[in-house]
């Protein structure tokens, strides 16, 4: 004789009985000894939620053996439930934004930061000329450019590149924030789309932290620290955790120091571009070495 298996579902959950066979000559009577079942959880949220109440208040839900006369009672409702995980945490989910999505983003916003920055500029050199108490941030920090600024260009960009290259091997919050970032905003862009998301971003944001909002703080190191924290923390979102704030606090400070030794608006705005530059290159070889392996 072989054997029977029963199988029902119900709103909240999928029963599956395994299996009775029978006993001796007597097809009638079955050997419940291998009998187990088990409750699969469908999508029903609250039955999820019920189960796990009940699981929390210390009710026995597993397998176990039961008796002949159990499986014949209607109410046979011993279970055992797989632990899926519902809460937030639990799933870590990054969806690549279209391409021109990011770069109207980029545009947009690079642009908006720009133009607050040369309107606090412009109005910091009016009211400095009418004789007010206010610095005038075009000449605390102008477009000036000098030979020997190449030199510290590059020295800020291998700084900060290697820096950031000995983070991502050692600091592995700092890692997942910017694998999160990048891959959703870099992801679907084209090769010479990263000289767009690098260079209007690094000149525009150089704009308004270090040549508009530093001057009014102070050139000094109250003023770089401070903008350089700010500039940080507005690098919260979009997948970046606490970690990358730090981490974009100290290039913040970094950059404020550069403008202030170099007396120059150009040397930030080219370390900032260049450096995301790289950033990016980087972050794009590493994902294509990931996939061929």
């Amino acid at each position: 004789m072989g054997s029977i298996a029963l199988q029902s579902w119900s709103r909240g959950a999928s029963t599956s009985l395994h299996l009775l066979r029978p006993v001796g000559s007597n097809p009638k009577l079955y050997d419940a000894r291998r009998v187990q079942f088990d409750v699969r959880a469908s999508s029903s949220r609250k039955s999820l939620k019920k189960l796990k109440r009940e699981s929390q208040q210390g009710k026995d839900i597993g397998l176990r053996n039961v008796t002949e006369k159990e499986v014949s009672s209607p109410r046979f409702e011993e279970a055992q439930v797989d632990d899926i995980p519902t809460s937030k945490d639990s799933i870590d989910v990054v969806v690549a934004a279209p391409r021109d999505k990011v770069l109207q983003a980029c545009t947009v916003t690079s642009g908006l930061m720009a133009a607050l920055g040369l309107i606090i500029r412009k109005a910091s050199h009016v009211a400095s000329t009418e004789g007010l108490l206010v610095p005038d941030c075009s000449i605390d920090v102008p477009f000036g450019f000098e030979t020997w600024h190449l030199g510290l260009i590059a020295g800020v960009v291998v700084f900060i590149s290697s820096s950031r290259f000995l983070l991502l091997k050692s600091w592995p919050d700092f890692a997942d924030s910017s694998e999160a970032a990048n891959r959703q905003i870099l992801t679907s862009l084209e090769p010479l789309d990263y000289l767009v998301v690098a260079m209007l971003p690094g000149i525009s944001e150089e704009l308004l932290f270090r040549g508009a909002l530093m001057p009014l703080f102070g050139t000094n190191w109250n003023g770089i620290v401070a903008v350089g924290l700010i500039f940080g923390l507005l690098h919260l979102g979009s997948g970046r955790k606490y970690s990358f704030a730090v981490w974009a606090s100290i290039v913040g400070i970094v950059y404020g120091y550069a403008a202030v030794l170099s007396s120059s608006l150009i040397v930030p705005m080219a370390s900032h571009a260049l450096n995301n530059l790289v950033g990016g290159l980087l972050w794009r070889y590493s994902s294509k070495i990931k996939s061929l392996e």
